[in-house]
């Protein structure tokens, strides 16, 4: 049985829905009962409707494992080479969905920090955009104190421990955080659940599981549309690019650690993964983007993870 960790969003686990909420329920409903094939497939399409709400932060689990991390289909820029093993030794959890308007909204509510702007792709179930690695910290560790854990980052960006020491160790980290760079990849590649090497998250067909330039119109597209990979997880590939924690070296896996890599080294551009609405090889689950932290992209987003204790 799969398990799950659900953040709280203003520090509640349930809330009231909004009126524009209650719309799209009743419309996604409607539409799941003219267009359902059986009453299997109608339950499916309740079910996901309504984990859209309350559950948009829904974390899967990812057991700790090896894996082989970079472009194993050779048509990938240096970056994203050569293929090495990493091991993660330890269990965490990933975002099923990348971090929604609705829950970025909440956070700036509640701590008077003006919203981000949605570039006319619209707000809500979209995933956000234009907020900066930066910013994502401070998100992060608002998510923590509302649930009362320790805080991933302190006020420099560094990682610190539940006793608010900074550490170079992810295991030691309690809060809510970016999912480091190796943990991206092998969340996308399915993780311990994995059940083949795909180009994309969960799939060789683009079309399946992913928002591009042939699909998309060139915008972001409400979360959770396409189809998940083996660990539930959506829109790993396209829709946007997401933050992770690590720092952007183009040469990195020439040296990176073989055991819970995470790049610590100072550097002007943080990783990026995921590709997004434009380009459909920068969709294959190995690509390695970057980007500067102190400002967000239109294209850019985020999703979060946690290790497990």
């Amino acid at each position: 049985m799969s398990e799950f960790l659900i953040p709280s969003i203003d520090g509640q686990k349930r809330r009231a829905l909004k009126y524009k909420e209650i719309q799209y329920l009743i419309k996604r409903l409607t539409d799941a009962g003219n267009n359902a094939t059986d009453e299997k497939k109608l339950r499916e399409e309740i079910e996901k409707a309504k984990g859209m709400f309350t559950i948009t932060s829904v974390m899967a689990l990812v057991k700790g494992g090896i894996f082989e991390m970079g472009d194993k289909h050779g048509d990938l820029e240096v970056r994203s080479k050569p293929v090495h093993i990493v091991q993660l030794s330890y269990d965490y959890y990933i975002g099923k969905y990348e971090v929604t308007f609705n829950e970025h909204d909440a956070y700036c509510e509640a701590t008077g920090k003006s919203k981000p702007d949605d570039d006319r792709f619209g707000r809500e179930f979209k995933p956000v955009i234009n907020v900066s690695w930066n910013e994502a910290l401070k998100y992060c560790n608002w998510l923590s104190e509302n649930e009362g854990l320790a805080k991933a980052y302190d006020c420099n960006g560094n990682l610190i421990d539940q006793n608010s020491r900074q550490t170079t160790d992810i295991t030691k980290v309690e809060g809510y955080r970016l999912p480091t760079e190796a943990e991206w990849e092998y969340a996308a590649r399915g993780g311990h659940k994995s059940t083949g090497d795909y180009k994309y998250a969960g799939s060789n067909s683009i079309n399946n599981v992913a928002w591009y330039e042939d699909n998309s119109g060139r915008k972001t597209q409400q979360v959770g549309q396409k189809a998940p990979n083996e660990l539930g997880l959506y829109d790993m590939s396209g829709n946007l690019w997401e933050w992770c924690q690590d720092w952007y070296n183009y040469n990195y896996y020439e040296k990176s650690p073989r055991e819970n890599p995470v790049n610590l080294n100072p550097a002007t551009e943080r990783v990026m993964r995921g590709g997004y609405y434009n380009s459909q090889i920068e969709c294959q689950i190995a690509d390695r983007g970057d980007s500067r932290p102190g400002r967000g992209y239109p294209n850019l987003g985020l999703r979060i993870a946690r290790t497990r204790k």
